[in-house]
């Protein structure tokens, strides 16, 4: 009966407002994270102490912020998930993110990391089976032209072979996303976040252990106090990791994985502003018309998943 289905209708919206809002600030953090990382590396740390300082930092806070809720027991069947996703998933992906930017231009890597929804989807097709509408596909096609065509515009200095290193870093790094987004998003729709982030978090921290020797010698520790860089550290720990992964995950609930990771499209125009307004790079008109073209693409891709969480299921 029509009024039986408005309740339904309005839960729904609500649903998708809210994990819309909640993943696009995610993404705003998650741009800006790439030029303040690229100013960090190498001159005040290396790829192994961003990386140690993110993922260490980020599961302090998690454990800290699950003193002041109740957090639910985690079923341990779903422990393997957990380790995958945050020692292997989480771990690497933010590993070779930092890495890549050791080499390659940071609007170049905001670029690439636009891939993990065609990953995602690719990994939904093969295990699971799914088969994407045709407007998902046209807005994923929109929103990758665009990708390349800020590639392909870009203006970048440095050897060929380094920035050719670094955006295969990258690459690497964005399949590890999409692997993380695909393997936890089942704990995600049991779990809260909280109490879900800070065991990812604590899986992903065990493999820093192998990076830790060299960390005293960070640039950062030596010359005096510069209020700068630790400033930066800091919104790089609280940010795009505390924050926006406190966010992302209830997001996966509210809208599914492959809907968070369309967001990635996004990440290119707020690491282009930061990059800009950081002097990191330089803006072209071709950048800022592909850039159109990757936001239409994310919103063409954004309706056809509502109607399809809009259909009436088969009874």
């Amino acid at each position: 009966m029509p009024k039986t289905s408005l309740p339904d209708n309005k839960n729904t919206t609500s649903r998708m407002l809210k994990g819309n809002l909640l993943i696009l600030i995610a993404t705003i953090f998650f741009g800006l994270d790439i030029p303040v990382v690229k100013f960090l590396n190498p001159e005040w740390l290396t790829s192994n102490d961003i990386t140690i300082f993110r993922l260490g930092g980020g599961c302090l806070l998690f454990w800290i912020a699950s003193l002041f809720v109740h957090p639910d027991r985690i079923e341990r069947h779903d422990f393997p998930r957990i380790l995958l996703g945050g020692g292997i998933g989480l771990f690497a992906f933010i590993y070779l993110f930092n890495l890549s930017l050791r080499y390659a231009n940071p609007i170049d890597v905001s670029i690439i990391m636009t891939l993990p929804p065609v990953f995602v989807i690719l990994i939904n097709v093969i295990f699971r089976h799914n088969r994407p509408s045709l407007m998902e596909i046209i807005g994923i096609l929109l929103a990758f032209a665009g990708a390349v065509a800020v590639i392909i515009a870009r203006q970048s200095g440095g050897k060929a072979s380094d920035a050719l290193l670094g955006d295969l870093l990258a690459l690497a790094s964005s399949i590890c996303y999409a692997v993380y987004l695909v393997v936890l998003e089942k704990p995600t729709h049991k779990y809260r976040p909280i109490s879900l982030l800070r065991w990812i978090f604590l899986a992903s921290f065990i493999p820093c252990l192998l990076l830790v020797k060299a960390f005293p010698d960070a640039p950062m520790f030596h010359g005096g106090i510069h209020w700068g860089p630790w400033l930066m550290i800091a919104f790089v720990v609280i940010c795009p990791t505390f924050l926006s992964y406190l966010m992302v995950n209830p997001a996966i609930k509210l809208i599914g994985s492959e809907l968070v990771s369309i967001y990635q499209y996004l990440v290119p125009v707020f690491a282009t502003i930061g990059s800009v307004c950081m002097s990191l790079a330089h803006l072209h008109l071709v950048q800022v018309l592909a850039m159109a073209a990757i936001v239409a693409g994310m919103l063409l891709t954004n309706r056809a998943k509502r109607k399809n969480l809009d259909k009436p299921v088969d009874r």
